[in-house]
Parts: structure tokens; C-alpha cells; sequence
């Protein structure tokens, strides 16, 4: 008996527990929130109200409107500016006719370039929270269009800083000319020193043979230089080899001759021949490599149509921004005559 009754104190006394428990709840919810709920939900509220307002304002103010479409403006006329100063550099890097300002020019040219692109990215997060989505379209094709610009840019002015076809045209009427004056007047004076006549006419035909050879190879070398075609290049100088050929052929005939082993012009007519033929190795590696010719063949083509493809949607972009309707500021028309 004594256990039956314990169990039946400690089940009322369960059921008393759940009872309180119960009441202090309904008395929670009657009481309603305690004042740090109320402190924090009156915060939450205020900040909602300040961003509301902060938006109505921002949105219905036509000087904060006219301030965000100046902004924008400015920005996109600032890469316009930054757009047309990169060409121009790279324009002049490709004219450029010594290195140092080949180089400098370029490095301006990358300047612009970089300019423009954080002027880019500026405008972007500037439409990203303020603009309409067809400037984002328009920043977007210009991104893509600049992009490319830059692509080709670099290619123009790695090949304009090294100008070869300049240094061929250097090496051929400086030192080459120097060294083709020298062998021909060594040749033109072999002849006039044999006192046979015979001797004397076989000597200044090989003599002559070989200045009209090199002669020839000399003239073949500027149109090599300014050549853009490899084919072309490649048929120049299976020309000049067979005039090189008919020189060696010559002097060699020369050399063979009693009178001529020890002939001081001989010695220098050779001599300068064989510099002559290293220099020449020389122009056509430049040649060949044809940077101003490529550069300047890339600058007023591929790169002068990806300039009109970045202009195009920077134009209308400007346009857009200065078209959108602010509310109660109308744009007057000027008077026509």
C-alpha cells in the first residue's frame, strides 16, 4: 500500500510541474515581449526607415539623379579621351625611326591602355548599382571589343620596338654601301695597271662582271627590306645568290692571273666582298623579320578595326546615359533657324 501511494504523489506532483510550466507560458504571452526585444526591434525599424528614405531620396532628388548621370558621363568621355591618346602612342611607336622612341611611345601607349581599363572597371560598378541593364549591355560589347583592342595592340608594339626593317635599311646604306664603294673602285683600278692589252681587256671583263654582280645583289636588297610577302622575299634571294654566285666566279678568274696573286686592289676588292656578303647576311635576317613592315601592317588594319568596334558601343553608351529621363527636369531643345 505504501507504493501505491507514492506513485500517486509523485504523479499529481508531475502534473502540478506541467501545470506551472504551462501557466508561466500564458503568462509570458500575455506580458508580451521584454524590453530588449522591443529595444532591438525598434533598431531593426529605423535602419529599414533610413534605407527607405535614403532610397526615396536618392531616387526622387533630381540633383542627386543629375549628379550620378555627370558622373557617369565623365567617366565614360574620360576612356574616350584614354581610348584616342592609346592610338595615337601606338601610331607613333610604329613611325618611330630609333628605338628609344619606338619604346617610349609604347610605353605611353600601355599607360592610356591601363588608364582606360580601370576607368572601365570604375564605370562598372558604378552601372552595377545605379545604372539600366542597357548600359551594362553596351559596357559589356565594349569590354569584350577592348579586350581584343588590346590583344592587338600588343602585338603592333612588340614588333614596332625593334624596328629590323629600319636597322636593314641602316645597315644597307651605311656600312654595306661603304663596303660596295670600297670593292668597286678596288676592281675599277685593276684594270688600268696591265700594260698588255690583251691582259689588260680579260682583266677589266672579270673586273666589270663582278661590279655589275654586286650591284645587282645591292639593288635587290631595299625592295627585299620593304617586301611584306615571304614568296617574294624567297625569290629575291634566289636572285642575289646567283649574282653572288657570278662575283665569286669572277674573282676567282682574277686570282688565277700571274700578274693579280699579289695585287693590293685584288686583296681589298675581295676582302670587301666577303664583308659585304656578311652584311648582307645581316640585312636579310632583319628583313625578315619585317617588324615595321608588320606592325605598321597591323596598325592601319586589324587594329584600326577593332578601334571602330570598341568606339561604337562607348559612343551609344554615352548616348544612353545622357538620355535617361530624370523626373521633373526636362532637357530644352536649341533654337533652329
Amino acid at each position: 500500500m505504501g507504493w501505491l501511494m507514492r506513485g500517486r504523489l509523485q504523479g499529481r506532483a508531475c502534473g502540478s510541474d506541467r501545470a506551472t510550466s504551462r501557466a508561466v507560458q500564458e503568462a509570458d504571452l500575455k506580458r508580451g515581449p521584454g524590453s530588449q526585444d522591443i529595444r532591438w526591434i525598434v533598431a531593426g525599424l529605423v535602419i529599414l526607415a533610413l534605407l527607405v528614405l535614403a532610397f526615396i531620396r536618392f531616387h526622387s532628388d533630381p540633383t542627386q539623379q543629375l549628379s550620378f548621370k555627370a558622373t557617369r558621363v565623365d567617366l565614360v568621355a574620360r576612356m574616350q579621351v584614354a581610348l584616342a591618346a592609346a592610338s595615337e602612342a601606338e601610331k607613333s611607336a610604329v613611325l618611330a625611326v630609333t628605338d628609344p622612341d619606338s619604346q617610349r611611345f609604347a610605353d605611353q601607349a600601355r599607360a592610356a591602355s591601363a588608364e582606360l581599363d580601370r576607368e572601365r572597371q570604375e564605370l562598372g560598378k558604378l552601372l552595377a548599382s545605379g545604372g539600366t541593364q542597357r548600359e551594362r549591355e553596351l559596357l559589356a560589347q565594349f569590354t569584350e571589343a577592348f579586350e581584343n583592342l588590346r590583344r592587338v595592340d600588343e602585338e603592333v608594339l612588340r614588333l614596332a620596338v625593334k624596328n629590323t626593317n629600319l636597322k636593314a635599311y641602316g645597315l644597307l646604306f651605311g656600312p654595306a654601301a661603304e663596303t660596295l664603294a670600297a670593292m668597286d673602285g678596288a676592281l675599277a683600278r685593276l684594270g688600268e695597271k696591265r700594260a698588255d692589252p690583251v691582259e689588260a681587256r680579260r682583266t677589266m671583263t672579270l673586273a666589270f662582271g663582278a661590279r655589275i654582280a654586286v650591284l645587282r645583289i645591292h639593288a635587290l636588297l631595299a625592295p627585299h627590306i620593304a617586301e611584306e610577302s615571304d614568296p617574294k622575299m624567297d625569290r629575291l634571294e634566289a636572285t642575289m645568290r646567283e649574282e653572288e654566285k657570278q662575283v665569286n666566279e669572277d674573282l676567282a678568274e682574277l686570282v688565277v692571273s700571274p700578274a693579280l696573286r699579289s695585287d693590293p686592289d685584288l686583296a681589298t676588292a675581295r676582302a670587301s666582298f666577303a664583308r659585304y656578303v656578311e652584311l648582307k647576311a645581316q640585312i636579310l635576317a632583319f628583313s625578315r623579320e619585317n617588324t615595321n613592315v608588320r606592325s605598321l601592317s597591323l596598325s592601319m588594319g586589324e587594329e584600326r578595326k577593332a578601334m571602330l568596334l570598341c568606339l561604337e558601343p562607348l559612343d551609344a553608351l554615352k548616348q544612353a546615359v545622357l538620355e535617361e529621363p530624370i523626373a521633373g527636369v526636362s532637357y530644352g531643345r536649341l533654337p533652329t533657324r
